[in-house]
């Protein structure tokens, strides 16, 4: 990369740091460092844009929809009109925002014909943090940050939401795992990315079972 791309990470980096000083803790800026270097780590094997990856993955979470009633156009756009303050090129500015905007697990029936390299990266980096150790704290932080059950035995989770459904549930934390969170490893894009999956589905696995064990308390 060179210097002015060099800049511009940096001034990102600022803005984002900024923008979700007061954000919930999973999705806050710690959320978008580890997305942020995990991305880089895959670019590198993938020798992919790092340019591109670098600023996608900063912003991919910039505003996202679910605290913003709903709405997925405010995180794209917001990324927009940053970038062309800071002077990136308009077709890297359509790639980045093509990349915020298919980014997330709700839209993964809506993806583009055109999925290039760097979106894939920075999906995998994204859902990585969606599992493992983290995986599970996020998840049980978002869930009290909604007012949710850890978990009820008499609530099945639902397997095959759609998209409005999957953004209007309510459900408790452990059908979370269900949900979402175990079906991320079989939807890595890169070979890094399933390859570190792996091991953090196993934890997840091995956490549930655990979870299970105590549930009943003490017989």
């Amino acid at each position: 990369m060179d210097k002015k791309q060099q800049e511009i990470i940096t001034q990102t980096i600022a803005f984002v740091r900024k923008e979700l000083s007061d954000a919930e803790g999973g999705h806050d800026w710690f959320h978008i460092y580890r997305v942020w270097k995990t991305a880089i780590h895959i670019a590198k094997i993938e020798k992919a844009d790092l340019f591109i990856v670098n600023i996608a993955a900063l912003l991919h979470d910039i505003a996202d929809a679910k605290f913003y009633n709903g709405n997925e156009d405010i995180g794209p756009e917001k990324a927009r009109m940053f970038l062309h303050s800071v002077m990136v090129k308009d077709d890297d500015i359509d790639h980045i925002v093509k990349i915020i905007r298919y980014v997330s697990f709700k839209n993964r029936n809506e993806m583009p014909e055109m999925v290039s390299k760097e979106l894939q990266i920075v999906q995998d980096a994204d859902r990585l943090d969606a599992i493992g150790a983290i995986g599970i704290a996020r998840a049980f932080n978002f869930g009290g940050f909604k007012g949710r059950p850890l978990y009820d035995p008499e609530q099945n989770p639902n397997t095959n939401m759609s998209k409005a459904e999957y953004k209007a549930a309510k459900g408790p934390t452990i059908n979370h795992f269900y949900e979402k969170l175990l079906l991320l490893k079989d939807m890595m894009n890169t070979n890094a990315g399933k390859e570190i999956a792996r091991h953090r589905h196993l934890f997840m696995e091995n956490f549930l079972n655990e979870f299970y064990d105590e549930w009943e308390g003490i017989k």
